[in-house]
């Protein structure tokens, strides 16, 4: 791969056989195996950041810790990460081999990180990566309550953040995003994502997107510079916002684990 350098690569591990209904899996060896499969597929001698996918609580988060830690003296890992991982544990797995992310879901409709585990990255060093920070195409205004998803690939359907009545409940936040982007050539998704950045100099947002347009779009975000007064009045704005409907159900195994 002549390009190798030049780009960095991320994986993850924390499934039985890959797949998030068969439930957690990050023993030791299963961690291994999932390194050397991806060393295989993606063609490469090493992988850049290697993230536990979900904490197991079946497996002491010093084992998974160092587990990576071998690898990357082994040379096949360079750096280590957690995805949706609580304070504990992020402390817990630090210890042992000093975390360089922590992926966890976060946006101006998911708030709870600035709670704990933002205060908890910058005491450590760690850097911050929201995922969804759109909120699956919600905080853009391109999504309504009439909106159609695919059946066999999307979740939005069964999450309560997306049933039509929630939709129209949090439209709130939508026309405070426009209005505020209205005024500065911004899309409301533009708003968003620039807010999320001047949050923390650490925090590294990844919007999904499936086309050039809209990767287009959220890279405009990078690009304004809010006033001490600007942003101010934006956050207050948005704080007195209640967000309706959780990001996923009750029985989701894919809420943080503490």
């Amino acid at each position: 791969m002549p390009f190798r350098k030049e780009i960095v690569i991320a994986t993850k591990f924390g499934f039985r056989n890959g797949r998030p209904h068969n439930g957690l899996d990050s023993r030791p060896e299963r961690i291994r195996a999932v390194v050397e499969h991806s060393l295989k597929s993606l063609r490469t001698d090493y992988i850049d950041l290697l993230y536990q996918h979900r904490v197991d609580p079946l497996v002491p988060m010093e084992d998974v810790a160092g587990t990576v830690k071998d690898l990357i003296q082994e040379g096949k890992v360079k750096y280590f990460g957690l995805s949706e991982a609580g304070e504990v544990n992020i402390r817990k797995a630090h210890a042992v081999q000093p975390l360089t992310a922590l992926q966890s879901e976060y946006s101006l409709m998911t708030r709870q990180p600035e709670n704990d585990v933002i205060q908890v990255c910058e005491e450590l060093g760690i850097g911050f990566v929201p995922y969804s920070p759109l909120s699956r195409g919600m905080i853009t205004g391109y999504l309504n309550e009439r909106s159609r998803y695919n059946a066999n690939n999307d979740n939005r359907p069964s999450l309560p953040r997306y049933q039509a009545e929630n939709v129209i409940a949090n439209w709130p936040l939508i026309d405070t995003l426009k209005e505020f982007g209205d005024l500065r050539g911004m899309t409301v998704a533009q708003v968003a994502l620039a807010w999320l950045l001047v949050q923390k100099p650490f925090i590294v947002p990844i919007p999904g997107t499936t086309k050039l347009a809209h990767l287009q779009e959220n890279m405009g975000a990078t690009y304004y510079t809010f006033s001490k007064d600007e942003l101010q009045s934006l956050t207050t704005a948005l704080n007195g916002i209640k967000i309706t409907g959780e990001r996923y159900t009750g029985t989701s195994a894919q809420q943080t684990e503490k």
